[in-house]
């Protein structure tokens, strides 16, 4: 006889393990399925695991500032479960929105009035007072260093910036999925790894259950696709599900490096999550006195929808591959440069590559689908680590509605953020809408 569960979640990943989290705690028996070794062993382990509220559209923004208060009370969130690896932990350094061009930033101040997050605005004095290694000279239009006009002299300075006292990032994101899984567990969610589901079982327009890859069948009701950068390939399993989507998701490959902090500046502990629109980056303090710093999906930095199977395998040349690219790297550190004049460039890439799970808008869809029982957390692109927990409330809460009988199509589930007490529309996050042109269209989603 098959196993048998109430709900599968395929990944278990940064989305996935909170999903069963919440699940669990409502009752149902639930498995997740990993084909990589261990919880957040895929693209959340390469996360910069950034927490940060502004977003392009009120509704983004209530839900991360909502997050802020799960990472702000980790162990709590939790329920106080002890993990033999140890709690990841919340590094609140606080985090800055440079005003410039690149950033809509009079719309995000607009949505943290709405939401009510706590924010200062900083003028350009005070930046350089708080971060005396930053130079607040404008470099807009974004370019990069093989373009010539990338090193005339700059002629105007920025207005400030925003800063949220309440931002920062989590050290170590692999951990806190590791951390959500035994949280699951000690509710009885049960987790399955190195196992690959390559089929998707349904009678009369309802999934019951998979096969994975060694032939192994597992029956269930409802089953959540959370695989991240390979969503498309779980929904290509069912053509129904495909189909049905308006919005559509792909992976886009991504590079993060790591440049060393100017000599005499402690930026590990003195620093601040920064997003620089005006350079086209973001940045924040890693372990070794280290800049972090990510491309924010600037028009001239070129994007490339590799395979997820191929990228993983290590197929593909350069810039398909998981390998450093020199162009890449020199474009984002050199960029980071002109905010930090005295950065200490390295010689060599140092950094990190991996998948991006994008929607065609860069906004995540949260959703039923056109299979009964089959659901989407999907589309969470690079900027959907910080709402995790928030999204494991939502989704729970979504499906156990449809199965009880909510025409969420019809009549979309109402969710209301526990700690903010504002309840949004979650068709927002509909994979039937149309492209949201509030979006950014980068990884500031």
């Amino acid at each position: 006889m098959n196993k048998q569960y109430d709900a599968i979640i395929i990944g278990a990943g940064v989305i996935g393990c909170p999903i069963a989290y919440e699940l669990a705690k409502m009752g149902y028996k639930t498995l997740n399925i990993d084909k990589l070794a261990g919880a957040g062993a895929g693209s959340t382990a390469a996360s910069c695991a950034i927490v940060r509220a502004h977003y392009s559209t009120e509704d983004g923004v209530a839900m991360a500032y909502e997050g802020f208060k799960y990472w702000l009370d980790w162990e709590n969130y939790l329920g106080n479960v002890k993990d033999e690896k140890g709690l990841a932990k919340y590094m609140n350094t606080g985090s800055l929105l440079i005003k410039s061009q690149g950033h809509d930033w009079r719309k995000v101040k607009k949505n943290y009035d709405a939401v009510g997050v706590k924010y200062e605005e900083w003028s350009v004095e005070k930046i350089k007072e708080m971060i005396p290694v930053y130079e607040l000279d404008e470099h807009w239009p974004v370019k990069r260093p093989e373009d010539p006009a990338f090193f005339d002299p700059p002629t105007k300075t920025l207005e400030g910036g925003i800063f949220c006292p309440e931002g920062g990032y989590v050290n170590d994101p692999e951990l806190s999925s590791h951390n959500i899984q035994r949280a699951a567990e000690a509710h009885g969610a049960e987790f399955l790894f190195n196992a690959e589901v390559v089929e998707i079982h349904s009678q009369e327009g309802r999934v019951v259950g998979v096969t994975l890859k060694d032939g192994t069948r597992i029956d269930a009701p409802v089953i959540v696709n959370a695989a991240g950068p390979h969503s498309f390939k779980i929904n290509q399993m069912l053509p129904a599900v495909w189909e049905g989507c308006n919005i559509k998701t792909k992976a886009l490959r991504h590079e993060v490096m790591h440049c060393p902090s100017p000599e005499g500046y402690d930026y590990f502990n003195e620093g601040y999550h920064t997003s620089d629109g005006d350079i086209g980056c973001y940045y924040r303090p890693e372990v070794g006195n280290m800049f972090l710093v990510g491309s924010e999906d600037p028009e001239c930095d070129p994007q490339v929808w590799p395979d997820p199977d191929d990228f993983y395998a290590g197929k593909g040349g350069p810039g398909e591959n998981n390998q450093l690219t020199e162009s890449q790297w020199k474009a984002q550190c050199y960029r980071l440069a002109l905010r930090v004049p005295t950065l200490r460039v390295p010689n060599q890439p140092r950094g990190v590559v991996d998948l991006y799970d994008c929607s065609d808008d860069w906004i995540p869809i949260y959703d039923k689908s056109d299979v009964k029982g089959f659901y989407l957390a999907i589309g969470t692109s690079g900027n959907q680590y910080k709402n995790a927990p928030v999204v494991g409330i939502m989704m729970a809460e979504l499906i156990d509605a449809c199965e009880k009988g909510l025409d969420h199509d019809a009549q979309p589930y109402q969710f209301t953020l526990p700690h903010l007490g504002r309840t949004f529309d979650t068709g927002f996050f509909s994979r039937k809408r149309e492209i949201n042109y509030d979006s950014s269209f980068s990884v500031n989603g």
